[in-house]
């Protein structure tokens, strides 16, 4: 008897009156999640990874994000702002670094950190763990949760390659929450803690984080929905003479190849790959043991790095300039990393390791998943094997699937149906 199907939360919502049915979305999902049927997109569940291509290919607004509004701090008595790297590329030369970060404290927010305070912590976590770990190579970074949910999805047999800590901001979440509720004296229970975050993918990991023991923030809204109200707060920071630390140095693991050249120590090889479609190539030659040794491997799903993501205002091109003129140009508060460290030996950053996710099962009996199997097979070489998506699958092989799942029709193959046509 088959197990409980488990339900998922995604940041992504379909909007079935603006759908025309055009496929584009298709096409583009990493890990064939999509399909089109009646003229209106439909999402699995199981098979979403939240890289939000789908969102950024649909030119009719069809596919929509949604994450925490900025009303939801209220919830809680003492409100703290988790801020990603991609931050600060997103505001001009003009407004600054360091005003973008005190406006957050004039929208509502308490206190205001920056995941980039422990970048360079989490180096020397990742370093210790390598050494620690010389019977796992490479080491894949969990840095990017849609990379982990593509391994979950599409390559399995890489799970126990994953980095088994949590990711800066969860580190950062659990170091504030524990240090505000001793400095304030208020219970933990008491402190809200939320990010603000570059992309859907980010948004999914705090509402169903993979692997972590509890939820560790209180919300994720997006970097484009606290940006206006930032800069409607211009004038008033003007006035307001309160300095705040900053962290600059860290904020170039927003940028595509620089978290895996600061883990690089000269003794350790890494690789950085950025863009779905190269992390799915690179993923594949591992698999299939293609890939050259290295210690450790940076994967991250939008192009540039997190500057690359679906709910930031700025061009990655742009936003990515900027952080590196601000690299150049600003000095770093220290951060003393002892209790971190601390926090690391003892084991409170682990996560459990990672388990596939079920995609398709065909049948529990394994007879007629075998039948089920040599099915598809025949029904792919009768299709023209040219992966159009016009019948609403990304490709043949996916409609010969949906077809024995009877999902669909190999009627809904239109070059068939032509075919057919043209013979009578």
């Amino acid at each position: 008897m088959m197990g409980k199907e488990k339900k998922y939360f995604h940041a992504i919502k379909i909007v079935e009156e603006n759908c025309t049915g055009c496929t584009r979305c298709v096409r583009v999902c990493p890990t064939e999640a999509l399909r089109v049927r009646n003229e209106v997109v439909i999402l699995d569940d199981s098979r979403c990874i939240d890289c939000g291509r789908c969102v950024a290919a649909c030119p009719y607004d069809a596919i929509q994000t949604f994450a925490d509004n900025l009303s939801i701090i209220e919830q809680k008595k003492y409100k703290v702002a988790i801020v990603s790297t991609a931050y600060a590329g997103q505001f001009p030369e003009n407004i600054g670094y360091k005003t973008a970060l005190k406006a957050l404290l004039h929208i509502g927010f308490d206190e205001v950190a920056e995941e980039s305070m422990v970048t360079e912590i989490m180096g020397k976590m990742i370093r210790e763990y390598l050494r620690k770990n010389p019977q796992t190579r490479p080491v894949l970074s969990s840095n990017c949760p849609s990379v982990v949910r593509l391994i979950q999805v599409r390559f399995p047999s890489l799970l126990s390659h994953i980095y088994l800590n949590e990711a800066p901001m969860s580190v950062l979440a659990m170091y504030l929450r524990k240090k505000i509720a001793v400095e304030k004296k208020i219970s933990e229970n008491d402190i809200g803690i939320y990010l603000i975050v570059p992309c859907v993918a980010q948004v999914t990991a705090v509402h169903q984080p993979e692997g972590t023991y509890r939820h560790l923030q209180d919300g994720a809204i997006p970097i484009r929905d606290v940006y206006q109200k930032v800069m409607s707060k211009m004038e008033e920071i003007a006035k307001d003479k309160n300095d705040i630390k900053v962290y600059p140095k860290g904020l170039s693991w927003a940028l595509s190849g620089m978290e895996a050249e600061e883990i690089n120590d000269g003794t350790i090889k890494t690789l950085a790959v950025s863009g779905i479609d190269n992390v799915i190539k690179i993923l594949a030659k591992l698999e299939n043991g293609q890939l050259e040794k290295y210690d450790f491997i940076v994967l991250n799903s939008c192009e540039n790095g997190c500057v690359g993501g679906v709910l930031n205002i700025e061009h990655p091109s742009i936003a990515a300039s900027r952080i590196r003129r601000i690299l150049r140009t600003k000095k770093s508060d220290k951060v003393d990393d002892k209790f971190f460290m601390e926090m690391y030996r003892k084991g409170n950053f682990k996560v459990r390791p990672l388990e596939p996710r079920p995609i398709m099962q065909l049948a529990d009996d394994i007879k007629v998943a075998l039948e089920k199997m040599s099915k598809i097979r025949e029904i792919t070489e009768q299709l023209p094997g040219l992966d159009c998506s016009a019948c609403g699958s990304p490709t043949c092989k996916a409609l010969a699937e949906d077809i024995v799942a009877g999902k669909a029709d190999i009627k809904d193959c239109v070059v068939l149906l032509k075919r057919e046509k043209v013979k009578k």
